[in-house]
């Protein structure tokens, strides 16, 4: 499993360093998070969307439930490509929402599957090796499948959301010229190695557990 956590944490210090990075380049549209997200809201007419600013760095995200984007408080108040990239990269899961994107439904039905999964999967592991039950073990590692079902899910519906936000902010001149492009596109691909990297992790551990399983079932026979 060491690969896959050094690759989670790679990507999460490449993702900050290119966030630091184009945080400090600002937009020539003068636009911070919150105003590039309000003028996305209006030119792709999703008038149910409301934006919150809440805490921590990196934080934002999309709440399909009550229709709410919520910024974190640098990308909300800051003019520059990073914000507007992120702002705008959530926005596009507001838009998947409005084109009841088949993706995205899915991975949230997998939501309390793999909420359950995550903690029960591990307990039936390690009761069915402590009690020398394989069937247990065999069937705790299917319900622990569920978390690298929930990262394979993930991937297309933030690559759509990267890819909608690039158009978006071309197209309503949030962003101009190539530099900033090229800007957008740096935050965004550092933000998709993340989930790259989630869903190696979670690969790795699960064949980790089938590995120490199927041993244990071979010395048992």
């Amino acid at each position: 499993m060491i690969p896959g956590f050094l690759l989670v944490m790679f990507s999460s210090l490449y993702v900050k360093s290119t966030y630091n990075k184009w945080g400090r380049v600002g937009v020539r549209s003068g636009l911070t998070g919150a105003q590039a997200a309000q003028r996305l809201i209006t030119s792709g007419n999703l008038s149910g969307v409301q934006i919150q600013t809440i805490g921590g760095n990196l934080t934002d995200n999309y709440d399909p439930r009550d229709k709410v984007l919520h910024l974190s408080q640098n990308v909300a108040g800051t003019a520059s490509v990073a914000s507007v990239a992120v702002a705008a990269h959530e926005l596009g899961h507001a838009m998947q929402d409005a084109d009841d994107y088949f993706p995205l439904r899915f991975r949230a039905a997998l939501v309390p599957a793999v909420n359950i999964g995550s903690w029960l999967g591990w307990i039936m592991i390690l009761a069915g090796l402590l009690l020398g039950l394989t069937n247990l073990a065999w069937a705790g590692i299917v319900v622990f499948s569920g978390g690298a079902l929930f990262a394979l899910a993930t991937l297309p519906v933030e690559l759509n959301a990267s890819a909608r936000a690039k158009t978006l902010l071309a197209e309503t001149g949030i962003i101009a010229g190539g530099d900033e492009q090229n800007g957008v596109n740096n935050v965004l691909n550092a933000a998709a190695l993340t989930y790259v990297a989630a869903l190696a992790a979670a690969l790795l551990q699960l064949l980790y557990f089938v590995s120490l399983v199927g041993g244990f079932g071979g010395r048992r026979r």
